[in-house]
């Protein structure tokens, strides 16, 4: 049976994603700070495996791993990277504290997080490390600056370890949601909400983390790293790699601010 290790499973975008693997017939293991949450998951599916984990631990991260693995017989399908917080505001109005704990969860967990798998994804072959990126690394965008400065970092981490770890047969992807119908896009004052609407569901980025580990002929051939979620993801991030900076700049400064 394949396997999946979802980290900020117990609610949201991760908890949809559990259900979908889940549906599909896949072991599933949340991994959350939230005991609560995790409480509720399992009471609704008994089946889940569960646990604590902050993903800014890197023992937490192998206790974890090793706890999952327990029940899969040592093996790791896909460590799905979906742990993230997103604090809005003008940097220079945000606290140190409340900086580090974005580039630590959202850049740091992702990167203790690949690392502390890697043993696991390495031994089981065709194995996928996703990322969740974001729309926001498509340009930088003001009022979330750190949040998508780590979705930059998200996506540069997923290209490299696409390279570096091609030979041990794990293929490395992002995926590339806009703002969707979850906690993390309601608790946020960030302009493009408004101009842009909250339009995916967390449904809609589950769906596209099951159709990244389910790549096609051409995906494999392209050698694909990245999977955009919705239309809009789509036109921008393809605008983006054709329209001159300064239009860019003016598209990104009209939607965010």
């Amino acid at each position: 049976m394949s396997s999946i290790f979802i980290s900020g499973g117990a609610a949201g975008i991760g908890l949809a994603t559990a259900k979908l693997f889940r549906a599909h017939g896949w072991t599933v293991g949340i991994y959350d700070v939230s005991v609560e949450a995790l409480a509720a998951a399992k009471a609704a599916d008994p089946e889940l495996i569960t646990g604590v984990l902050d993903v800014r631990d890197p023992e937490q991260w192998d206790i974890a791993l090793a706890d999952f693995t327990s029940h899969t017989g040592g093996q790791l399908d896909v460590l799905d990277n979906n742990a993230g917080i997103l604090l809005s505001g003008k940097v220079a109005d945000i606290s140190p504290e409340a900086i580090k704990a974005q580039i630590d969860i959202d850049a740091l967990g992702v990167t203790l997080g690949a690392r502390a798998a890697h043993p696991y994804l390495k031994a089981t072959p065709g194995s996928h490390l996703v990322n969740i990126a974001s729309a926001s690394a498509i340009y930088g965008q003001p009022g979330i600056a750190t949040y998508s400065a780590t979705k930059f970092y998200v996506a540069g981490l997923t290209e490299a370890l696409e390279l570096e770890w091609q030979d041990d047969d794990i293929r490395a992807v992002s995926i590339w949601p806009l703002w969707a119908k979850t906690a993390l896009a309601a608790d946020t004052d960030a302009k493009s909400t408004q101009t842009l609407g909250v339009r995916l569901t967390a449904d809609d980025v589950a769906a596209k983390v099951w159709e990244s580990v389910h790549p096609t002929a051409v995906d494999k051939l392209m050698r694909r790293t990245s999977y955009s979620v919705g239309v809009q993801t789509t036109v921008l991030g393809n605008a983006a790699k054709f329209i001159p900076n300064v239009l860019n700049r003016g598209v990104n400064k009209f939607l965010a601010q």
